[in-house]
This record gives C-alpha cells, structure tokens and sequence, in this order.
C-alpha cells in the first residue's frame, strides 16, 4: 500500500495558481492539498507560485490602518486556542490533509453502497463543488460516463486504468468535457480515490442516469 510509487500525473499550473490566490471552491482545494502532500514536484511549484504571490504584496501600496490595529490583532492570536498545525507525513492511505479534513484514516470512512461494490463517502463541502471518496474493488469499473464540467480524481490506493492512461497512488486525472471514460480498478488491490466535480456527471446506460439523482453524481 505505501511502497514508492513515481507520480506521473500532476496538477496544472492554472489550477496550482488557483490554489495560492485563494480562488478555488472548498472541495477543489481539498484534493489540491492532499496531491500536493504527495507529490514533491507540485509542492515546489505551489511554493513558487506562493513567493510570486508574496512578492506582490509586498509590492503593494502601504494602506492606512487605526494606531491600535496591530496591538487587537496580537490579542486575537493571544487568545486563540488553537496553534497553526504543522505538516506531517500520513502513516494511513489518507494523506495529513484529508485525514485532517475527516477525523482519522479509512477506519473514520462511513461508506455507502452504489452497486456492484463499489461504495462511496461524500465529504461536507460548501455547494460550489463536491468531493467524495470511492472505493472500487480490483477489477471493477465506474459505468461509462463524459462530463458537464471538470473531474479531478486522486488515487489513494492501488490504481485505475481508462481510455486516457494508468493512474496509481497520488496521480491525479483531470478531466472535462471533451474527456469520455471507463475508469477500471487495476486487478491486484483495491482502488480508492478522492473524486471532485463541479457539476453532475453524464452517464451514457439508463440505470446509472436513474441512480444519479439519489447518489449525487
């Protein structure tokens, strides 16, 4: 489950700078984070993005602020409980940040059925997006569908094949709507990812565009 895995499928730069500015819905922020936890070459390109970020700040005009507005602010960190959490390498199949964001490792997971094994968990996110975890037994397939909008999926465990290439643990697919695929869990070991999507997917067999509107997919 934890051995070294070369990631070959990364983030874009538009949707790394997305991250640094602060533009991305809750749950698109959450699988940036987590990939991101994972993956060397996307987290020295989001510290890039960040210092050029920093750097026009810094650049920016000097607004004029209330003779007391630093001594109030010392006092609201003064009586905050709560210190910023400091980066930590996962021990689970979760990475940090999603163990963060649901309270623990698969354990934590309140799995609910779509059929044919494959189980899903949908996160709490604002409306703007949703996430979901899905569990795809080794050799499964999601039914065939295209998109309305953007997909991005992050393999936790084991690793998923489908018309565009192989994803393992900590690659990421982005997909949208020029993108149609049969995502099929690698024989071996079962697959898990974080799923996020801006809008309903486009199932193409009756029984999973029937299914849609109770599953929220």
């Amino acid at each position: 489950m934890n051995m070294t895995h070369t990631i070959k499928h990364h983030l874009t730069s538009e949707i790394l700078m997305a991250y640094s500015a602060g533009n991305l819905p809750e749950a698109f922020g959450l699988i940036v984070a987590t990939h991101v936890s994972m993956c060397d070459t996307c987290r020295a390109d989001l510290e890039s993005y960040d210092a050029v970020g920093g750097g026009v700040i810094d650049d920016a005009e000097i607004a004029e602020v209330s003779s007391d507005a630093f001594a109030a602010t010392m006092k609201l960190i003064s009586a905050s409980d709560t210190a910023p959490a400091s980066p930590r390498r996962s021990t689970g199949t979760l990475p940090s940040p999603l163990q963060d964001y649901v309270g623990g490792d698969l354990s934590a997971i309140n799995w609910k059925p779509l059929g044919m094994g494959v189980k899903q968990a949908i996160l709490p996110t604002s409306k703007a997006a949703t996430a979901r975890l899905l569990y795809i037994p080794a050799g499964a397939a999601v039914p065939d569908h295209g998109h309305n909008g953007t997909e991005m999926t992050l393999v936790l465990q084991g690793a998923f094949v489908d018309e565009d290439d192989r994803f393992a643990r900590g690659d990421v697919e982005v997909a949208n709507e020029d993108l149609e695929h049969t995502p099929i869990a690698d024989v071996g070991e079962d697959c898990i990812c974080l799923a996020v999507t801006d809008a309903p997917l486009k199932f193409n067999a009756f029984l999973p565009r029937l299914a849609q509107r109770f599953l929220r997919i």
